[in-house]
């Protein structure tokens, strides 16, 4: 066949194949189309999971008469007009292709009224042929309307599911928007019924609740909310709790400049951040807005935008790791603090009151429990500094309680079965797995001393030969300083070869071959690697885990109270080395529940 153009409608039917997935690829586009247009209401309607018909209207700026049936050409856009906007993307659509590879497998309609005008028009789109614009009574915004999908392609309209699963993929569309623009109203409909009314969130505790529709209410209760900024980015959002893990990664949403993506330099950076918290085969579960300079992000990367590059991706990579990591660093004390300020942004105060109290309890009755906690963990917490008040004062005498002066986890009152330490605290009883507990306090300790003392080098007598990709080889000439910064002296052998002269001291009989493969090719994808320090955490996790006390052995009050204080002032103190929790808290108002008092 000789070479040809092709026929302007094939190209657009071509483009709808990387563009229309899937009804829920048409809402997609659209959404993003009145988001753009400064919406700050939109109404999508759906009728037969999307295959039948699709109409979002929304509030936006709207299109004058005489743009729409340039609207609906392709590659026609007002959202850049030269090669510098298309290096600094601002807005969720830039390619002008939506609206024309929609309406090449569809019968599309599109009416709008910009603002200030007395009415509005429409324009129709079938088989390629754009009708004039005709006038329409409608409110100031846009309508689109997309009937009948994939009706001139049946081969297409084969691969679609069912209605009930191409709705839940709409369905999810429409929740993720909601999370990444939450100053927006959207209302769903499917078949004639509201399944999804999301009002606009003007306030903190609206935007609580957004997040309570969208990813439960267990998600709000396990969540830590995190703020950060530095130089051109800023990010915020909700993190949960490594005891809020998932089985599957199903609730994980990551904007940039609200757009939602999946990259895997975004996934390796939060994996690390967990990855000394979340137990083997878990999934953590978040909520994050990174704001970025357009013009360090290039969002023109993927036909359906899901994926972006950074221009600095260590930047960004190390930026993510540094805040999660630190926000999932926190106390007991920050714990009961955090939970504080979520209740309260919901118009609960009774806590508040209370937690200047527990931050000076936190200095109270450590004085005795010094040399207790010498005798069970071999060292003294130089965290606490504070050593004016006996321990037994306040666990003996009422004054100390009355004054509200009762450290987060409260004071040891017995131990139960030789494995929880049972306290009392001003919100009511604190349970304690005094295993898990101290196995972090040694962990933590451990992982201090080992950093303090950097990762020591040990050269071996008879060098070692290990077996490497080409991507990996490439990366070790480059690195070199890096690799002996984790204690690795690498020498290329060959394309497919090289030569080890030294290792990491504590790992000297670790798998040298696994290690140093998924280190070098950490560093050709990332620039970095954290391979070492893992392989460091598990070590040291082990041992803190033999170093720690067992199960059935007994505790006096002083050792169990000497604990509760270490734990008070231990990052991560809230769960073990294996993402078990250490303590659960049972207030008043649960234990009055349990026992239907008030009622």
């Amino acid at each position: 066949m000789p070479i040809h153009a092709l026929d302007q409608h094939l190209i657009n039917q071509i483009a709808a194949g990387e563009v229309v997935e899937r009804p829920a690829s048409v809402v997609k586009e659209l959404l993003e189309n009145s988001l753009d247009a400064g919406a700050t209401h939109i109404q999508i309607i759906v009728e037969g999971g999307g295959m039948r018909r699709i109409q979002i209207q929304d509030n936006g700026s709207g299109i004058p008469a005489e743009e729409l049936q340039l609207a609906v050409s392709p590659h026609a856009t007002s959202k850049i007009n030269s090669l510098d906007d298309l290096e600094a993307v601002a807005s969720l659509g830039f390619r002008g292709e939506a609206l024309a590879s929609i309406a090449s497998v569809s019968r599309l309609r599109l009416a709008s009224r910009p603002h200030g005008q007395d009415s509005g028009h429409e324009v129709k789109v079938h088989e390629g042929t754009v009708s004039p614009p005709v006038p329409k009574g409608l409110n100031p915004g846009s309508v689109v309307e997309v009937g009948d999908l994939f009706f001139n392609t049946p081969a297409r309209r084969k691969f679609l599911k069912t209605e009930r699963t191409e709705f839940s993929h709409i369905d999810e569309i429409v929740r993720r928007m909601a999370l990444a623009h939450t100053q927006v109203s959207f209302e769903l409909h499917h078949n004639d019924k509201v399944v999804r009314h999301f009002k606009g969130a003007h306030s903190p505790s609206d935007e609580i609740r957004r997040m309570r529709q969208v990813c439960s209410d267990d998600f709000i209760e396990h969540a830590i909310e995190v703020g950060q900024h530095q130089d051109s980015m800023h990010l915020s959002g909700w993190i949960a709790r490594p005891t809020f893990s998932r089985s599957q990664a199903d609730m994980q949403f990551f904007f940039v400049n609200g757009r939602l993506i999946k990259d895997r330099l975004v996934a390796h950076a939060i994996r690390q951040a967990y990855r000394d918290v979340l137990f083997h085969g878990r999934h953590p579960a978040f909520v994050l807005r990174l704001a970025i300079d357009p013009a360090l992000v290039d969002v023109n990367v993927h036909p359906q935008k899901t994926e972006v590059r950074f221009r600095d991706s260590r930047w960004v990579h190390d930026f993510l790791f540094s805040v999660i990591h630190r926000s999932l660093a926190q106390t007991p004390t920050s714990e009961v603090s955090a939970s504080t300020s979520r209740q309260g942004m919901e118009g609960t105060a009774a806590h508040t009151r209370g937690q200047a109290d527990q931050q000076r309890g936190l200095k109270l009755g450590v004085g005795e429990s010094m040399a207790n906690y010498e005798r069970l963990v071999g060292q003294s917490p130089d965290a606490v500094t504070d050593t004016s008040t006996p321990v037994r004062e306040a666990q003996n005498g009422e004054a100390g309680q009355a004054d509200g002066h009762i450290p987060p986890l409260g004071f040891a009152r017995a131990q139960l079965h030789g494995v929880y330490i049972v306290a009392e605290n001003a919100q009511g009883l604190v349970l304690v797995d005094m295993h898990a507990a101290h196995e972090r306090v040694v962990y933590e300790r451990m992982k201090t001393a080992w950093q303090e003392a950097k990762i020591q080098s040990q050269r071996l007598l008879v060098p070692t030969t290990v077996q490497v990709t080409p991507t990996q080889a490439s990366a070790i000439e480059p690195f070199d300083e890096a690799l002996r910064a984790l204690g690795f002296e690498l020498d290329l052998a060959s394309e497919h070869a090289a030569m080890v002269r030294a290792v990491p001291s504590l790992l000297a009989h670790a798998d040298h071959q696994s290690l140093i493969s998924e280190v070098l090719e950490e560093l050709s994808q990332l620039g970095a690697s954290n391979k070492v320090e893992s392989a460091l955490d598990h070590l040291l996790a082990t041992m803190a885990c033999y170093g720690s006390v067992r199960a059935n052995r007994r505790l006096t009050l002083d050792e169990m109270n000497a604990l509760l204080r270490a734990m008070e002032t231990t990052e991560r103190a809230d769960q073990c080395n294996h993402g078990r929790p250490t303590w659960v808290e049972l207030g008043m108002g649960a234990l009055d529940r349990l026992f239907l008092r008030g009622q």
